[in-house]
């Protein structure tokens, strides 16, 4: 069965770090396009980093251009977020998502819409509080 946890979400400082973790199950991870969202309360869910399955390149949305960085950890078959110099508009559910198994994906690739990624993560919640 395939599956996808994320972990490594907590409560952190204005100005701190901290690193997620995709990791899949039942599937080779670095196969598939793997993308991180986030869901602040009381706003819509957004694409903010995404990595491809063919060449690997990483695209990040605007505003955590600098901050963030997605990478492969294939010998833990996962999928790394690391996120520096938090601020408070970072807190929000982080979740994980694979792209690439239905050809719909590869119309818009890492710009495909949420329905179009293939498998979600649970989320790991993100607080960045003083």
């Amino acid at each position: 069965q395939m599956h996808l946890e994320e972990s490594g979400g907590g409560l952190v400082q204005p100005g701190g770090s901290l690193s997620l973790s995709c990791a899949a199950s039942g599937f080779t991870l670095n196969m598939y396009a793997v993308a991180w969202f986030r869901q602040a309360p009381g706003k819509e869910r957004e694409q903010i980093a995404c990595i491809q399955n063919v060449d690997h390149t990483t695209t990040y949305e605007g505003p955590v251009k600098g901050r963030f960085t997605i990478s492969r950890d294939n010998a833990k078959n996962s999928v790394i977020l690391q996120m520096n110099n938090l601020g408070p508009e970072d807190t929000a559910v982080y979740s994980c998502a694979m792209g690439g198994v239905r050809a719909s994906w590869y119309i818009r690739k890492c710009s495909a819409g949420p329905s179009e990624w293939d498998l979600w993560g649970q989320g790991t919640p993100v607080t960045v509080s003083p």
